[in-house]
């Protein structure tokens, strides 16, 4: 093997940049070229690509985003623009690809693994909802954003003896929203994968001012079927007979943007490199993974077709530390 190139796609995670950087240079202390495709698939199907040494790759580690950038792309989604990108990487005399994101991300690198081309998989989202990986690069970053807002929060609810609901991200996963609010000290967490009834969680808050708290606070799941839009519009329809409000944040994109911390930095460093690794082995068509304290390789296949679990037993430990 004597060129591999690597992008980004899907949502941006705090630490692409550290996975990015161990990608280039550990291929290159292999003897090979590497190469860097702007805009994700996207980028690859406009034969976007760049050759890419250490020192562009220097520097980069302790800033969010990626400098690759990331884009959709829907004729990617298609075999016809699957075909495409392979021509296009054999035109570029590119022999494999590391291709670092989530679940879209990671169902392009198998559709391409499919049709032949050797692909490897890093696991990149701060969803954390990718089968394969027991944590994702850019998850303990969104993480604390979403702490530090809490906690800031708390701070306000006390001093008004108000009621705060926090609506985080995770798509469909509920597992920043789960940690979150075990850290936070969440009066309420809702997720979606339990339907919660709102006027059970209006309860919680109810319990929580007759138990003398001086605040309340909800945090929410952006996937959940009641997320912070339902649950506000049901308490200002029933305000009167609860008693209270509730004011909402929702963070939003802002889980996205933070400066990596340490754990990310090192857990993308070490997913590059075993992604490096990995292919250096002709081991292709694998997700390069975290689980159960060691790098691991999951088949392609397994990940696109995998649900990860959500320890629903952890939202049971928080229901009686919060009596």
């Amino acid at each position: 093997m004597k060129k591999i190139a690597v992008l980004t796609s899907g949502g941006d995670a705090p630490g692409m940049n550290a996975a990015i950087r161990a990608v280039v240079r550990g291929g290159i202390e292999n003897g090979w070229d590497v190469y860097g495709i702007k805009l994700g698939y996207q980028g690859l199907l406009r034969g976007n690509i760049m050759q890419m040494g250490r020192r562009d790759v220097g520097g980069i580690m302790q800033h969010g985003g990626t400098v690759l950038g990331s884009a959709r792309c829907l004729e990617f989604k298609t075999e016809a623009g699957q075909k495409e990108a392979i021509r296009v990487l054999n035109q570029n005399d590119i022999e494999a690809l590391v291709v670092i994101g989530g679940n879209g991300s990671q169902t392009g690198a198998y559709a391409l693994h499919k049709l032949g081309f050797p692909v490897v998989g890093i696991a990149s989202t701060i969803d954390n909802d990718l089968y394969g990986s027991d944590i994702t690069i850019g998850v303990d970053t969104a993480l604390n954003i979403a702490l530090e807002a809490m906690d800031r929060l708390k701070v306000t609810a006390s001093s008004h003896q108000r009621a705060f609901l926090l609506e985080v991200m995770g798509r469909n996963c509920g597992y920043l929203a789960l940690m979150t609010g075990i850290a936070g000290g969440a009066e309420a967490i809702v997720l979606p994968e339990i339907e919660t009834d709102p006027e059970a969680v209006a309860q919680k808050l109810v319990k929580a001012y007759e138990k003398g708290k001086a605040h309340a606070l909800i945090v929410v799941a952006e996937g959940a079927k009641y997320n912070a839009e339902g649950l506000v519009a049901y308490f200002n329809e029933h305000e009167e007979r609860l008693g209270f409000e509730v004011r909402a944040t929702i963070l939003g994109h802002t889980q996205r943007g933070g400066t990596p911390s340490a754990y990310d930095r090192i857990l993308a460093t070490r997913l590059g490199f075993g992604a490096v690794e990995f292919l250096n082995q002709g081991k292709f068509g694998v997700l390069t993974g975290w689980v159960g304290s060691k790098i691991t390789a999951t088949p392609l296949e397994e990940v696109v077709s995998g649900k990860k679990p959500l320890d629903m037993k952890l939202l049971e430990m928080e229901g009686i530390l919060d009596k």
